[in-house]
């Protein structure tokens, strides 16, 4: 199947996971193919397939900011699920990457924008559509994402609900990346341990218990804090990156969105 041809395959209940907290984790979260947006603006007049992997991907990981904004628009759960997943469908086949500006080089401000005017336009042809009987679109897990979504305040904004959302799903990302290269080196159960101090204030960290627990000295156990925050830091920089045309842009990026974390 070409990709003009295909609708992007969301995570379902069986290729989605969550964490301990309860957030959902695309199931590509541990794959991390490298999918930069600099990658897809490069290559958008080509048709590359390096850059079509990297969009899709790209879309997979961050359907669920959109489908929020949607929801918060009004739209109930079954018109969100159709107006999201054709949106990706017609991202995917290039119709809006041609107007796609690399100056304006966040793939989060991309997606807003380009969800805006399609919402403004595709609305009606939508509808009519699945009424007609149209193409098979493939379903979004709108089981998960109403889970989240009733977490979410109603007070927000579509769009403060979007910016909120983007920014998290980075976090979960990062984390999910954390969390399988813990795994992968046999370490489980030391994430498993370390993993609620990511955020603590470094007052508030007990080291003695935290090393009664993992069986290893207190200055040992100040090393492995100071390292899984590193780690984290760095991966989370990596993913707010990926999502960048310019590096230049990651400080500034990163100052925005941890100001939308804290709000």
């Amino acid at each position: 199947m070409s990709t003009r041809e295909r609708a992007v395959n969301i995570s379902s209940p069986s290729d989605a996971r969550e964490n301990a907290d309860g957030v959902a984790l695309s199931a590509d979260a541990a794959v991390f193919v490298t999918t930069h947006w600099s990658v897809v603006l490069a290559a958008k007049d080509e048709g590359s397939p390096q850059s079509e992997q990297a969009l899709e991907t790209l879309c997979r990981t961050y359907w669920y900011p959109l489908y929020a904004y949607v929801r918060r628009l009004g739209h109930g759960p079954h018109d969100a699920e159709d107006l999201t997943q054709e949106f990706f469908a017609r991202l995917l086949q290039k119709h809006y990457l041609l107007a796609a500006d690399p100056e304006k080089g966040r793939f989060r401000t991309f997606l807003r924008v380009a969800l805006k005017r399609f919402l403004a336009n595709e609305w009606d042809r939508v509808r009519a559509a699945k009424r007609g009987g149209g193409r098979n679109i493939v379903p979004l897990d709108t089981v998960l994402a109403e889970r989240l979504y009733a977490r979410e305040s109603g007070a927000a904004s579509p769009e403060q609900a979007y910016e909120r959302r983007w920014a998290l799903t980075l976090v979960e990302q990062a984390l999910a990346r954390l969390r399988a290269e813990y795994e992968q080196s046999g370490k489980e159960t030391e994430f498993g341990h370390l993993k609620v101090y990511l955020k603590a204030e470094r007052g508030t960290i007990p080291y003695a218990q935290i090393a009664s627990d993992l069986g290893v000295s207190e200055s040992n156990a100040r090393v492995l804090i100071h390292r899984l925050r590193r780690r984290f830091r760095e991966i989370f920089h990596q993913e707010i990156g990926h999502t960048l045309a310019n590096s230049a842009d990651l400080a500034e990026e990163m100052r925005y969105l941890m100001a939308v974390l804290a709000g």
